[in-house]
């Protein structure tokens, strides 16, 4: 029995919910970026659902984009974390406005 469409489009808006209120809410550097992995997600959930409901292979292939896109994108979040700490000793995202050259 096949799970309706709607109950994977609300988990991908619960999802990316939970993840904007994480972006908007959190000074943590690190809580900021999984929030914005949940965000990844749910576009995820999104791709990978539309692709079963239409038959196709195209929404997985760009999910595996995605995904390869958060991998970048942690790996860049995480050394300006490392940077943030070794300045600051503190991984506040409200600090890096005082970063200068």
């Amino acid at each position: 029995m096949a799970v309706p469409m709607e109950y994977y489009l609300l988990l991908s808006a619960a999802v990316f919910c939970i993840g904007v209120f994480g972006v908007l809410t959190r000074r943590n550097a690190l809580l900021f970026l999984m929030s914005v992995e949940l965000m990844l997600n749910a576009a995820n959930i999104n791709l990978v659902a539309f692709s079963l409901y239409h038959g196709n292979l195209t929404g997985q292939v760009f999910s595996l984009f995605t995904m390869a896109l958060a991998a970048a994108e942690v790996a860049v979040g995480l050394s300006i974390i490392l940077v943030l700490y070794r300045n600051f000793r503190d991984v506040d995202v409200t600090e890096a406005t005082t970063m200068r050259w």
